[in-house]
C-alpha cells in the first residue's frame, strides 16, 4: 500500500492530497492551487540564478549593501510567486472540466476552492506581481514580466488558447520557465549590484541548456493526461502520436542536452569548473536513460512517476548552475 500510494504522489511531480492525512486549511490550499512542482522549480531557479550572478560579480560584492540586496532579491521571489500562481490559477479555472478527469485533486477540480475564491486569487496575483516589479525593478525586466504574463494567460484562455495546439503549448513553457526566469533573475541581481549585465559563459549555457528543458517538460506534461485530453479534444502530441513514442522522443532530446552540456565542458575548459560541468551532466545524463527504461507506456503510474522524474533533473540542474 505504500508503494500504491507514493506513486499517487508522484503526478507532475506533485503530490495528491488524497494519500495524505493532512487536513485541508486555507494556506494548504492556496499551496496546492499554486502547484508546488512549479513552485519549487520558480524558488531554486531563483535562488541559482542569484548565486550565479553574485559568483560572476566579485568586484561588486565589495561593500554591497545587504541590507538593501536581500530584501529586494525576497520581493522579487515574491512577484515570481506571484506570476506562477497567475498563470497556474488561470489554467486551473479554465480546464477545470479536464482537471476532474486528470487531476481530480487539484483544489478547484475537487470542490475544495470555489470558483470565486479561484478568481479572486489569481486577480490578485496578477495585480500585483506586476506591480512589484514595476515598482522595484527595471523597466526591461518589467516588460519581460509581462510578456510571461501575457504567454501565461493565453495559454489557457480563449479565444487564442494557445495550448490547443502543441508546438505553440511547447514554444510557451518553453519561453517563460526556459528563457525569461533564468535571464530575468540574472539581470535583476545585476542590475542590484550596480554591474554591467553581460553574457557570460555560463549565463548562456544555462538559458540554452534550461529553454530545452523546459520544452521537455512541456511535451512530457500531457503524458499522464491523455484521457482528459482526448475527452475534450485537447490535441497534444501525446494524444496525437502515443506516450510511448513521446516519452521516447523527449528522451532522446533530453540525453543530446546533457551530451551537448558535457561537450561545452570540455570544449571550454577555462569558462567552467570541469567536474559539475562534465561529470554532473554525465550523471544526470544516465540516471535519465536509467528512468526511461523503467517506463511502462501502457501503466498510468509508471507514466506519472516518469514524468516526476523529468522535474527531479529539471531541479538538479539548477544546482549544478551554481557550480558549474
Amino acid at each position: 500500500m505504500a508503494f500504491k500510494g507514493s506513486l499517487s504522489m508522484s503526478l507532475e511531480g506533485d503530490f495528491d492530497p488524497s494519500t495524505s492525512d493532512a487536513p485541508n486549511n486555507p494556506f494548504r490550499t492556496l499551496y496546492k492551487f499554486a502547484r508546488p512542482h512549479t513552485i519549487r522549480g520558480t524558488i531554486l531557479g531563483s535562488i541559482a540564478g542569484t548565486v550565479r550572478a553574485l559568483l560572476d560579480t566579485p568586484s561588486a560584492l565589495v561593500g554591497v549593501n545587504w541590507s538593501s540586496l536581500l530584501p529586494r532579491a525576497g520581493i522579487g521571489v515574491v512577484a515570481l510567486l506571484l506570476g506562477n500562481t497567475f498563470i497556474t490559477g488561470i489554467n486551473q479555472i479554465y480546464d477545470i472540466e479536464i482537471y476532474r478527469l486528470n487531476k481530480p485533486f487539484l483544489p478547484i477540480a475537487s470542490g475544495e476552492m470555489n470558483n470565486k475564491m479561484a478568481w479572486l486569487t489569481v486577480g490578485t496575483a496578477g495585480l500585483v506581481g506586476p506591480w512589484i516589479v514595476y515598482n522595484f525593478f527595471p523597466l526591461l525586466l518589467f516588460k519581460l514580466y509581462m510578456v510571461g504574463w501575457g504567454l501565461g494567460a493565453v495559454y489557457s484562455v480563449p479565444p487564442l488558447r494557445t495550448k490547443r495546439n502543441p508546438i505553440l503549448a511547447g514554444l510557451t513553457i518553453a519561453v517563460v520557465r526556459g528563457f525569461l526566469l533564468n535571464f530575468g533573475v540574472y539581470y535583476a541581481v545585476k542590475d542590484a549590484l550596480g554591474a554591467v549585465f553581460s553574457w557570460s559563459p555560463k549565463v548562456t549555457f544555462v538559458a540554452r541548456f534550461m529553454t530545452i528543458f523546459a520544452t521537455v517538460i512541456a511535451v512530457t506534461k500531457d503524458l499522464p493526461d491523455v484521457e482528459g485530453d482526448k475527452a475534450y479534444n485537447i490535441d497534444t502530441f501525446a494524444t496525437k502520436i502515443g506516450v510511448s513514442k513521446i516519452a521516447g522522443a523527449a528522451t532522446f532530446l533530453l540525453f543530446l542536452n546533457y551530451v551537448a552540456a558535457v561537450t561545452t565542458g570540455l570544449l571550454s575548459r577555462d569558462a567552467f569548473n570541469l567536474v559539475p560541468m562534465v561529470g554532473g551532466h554525465a550523471a544526470l545524463g544516465a540516471t535519465l536513460l536509467f528512468r526511461y527504461s523503467q517506463l511502462n507506456a501502457d501503466s498510468g503510474p509508471s507514466i506519472k512517476k516518469y514524468y516526476k522524474n523529468i522535474w527531479d533533473l529539471f531541479y538538479l540542474e539548477y544546482v549544478l548552475y551554481m557550480l558549474i
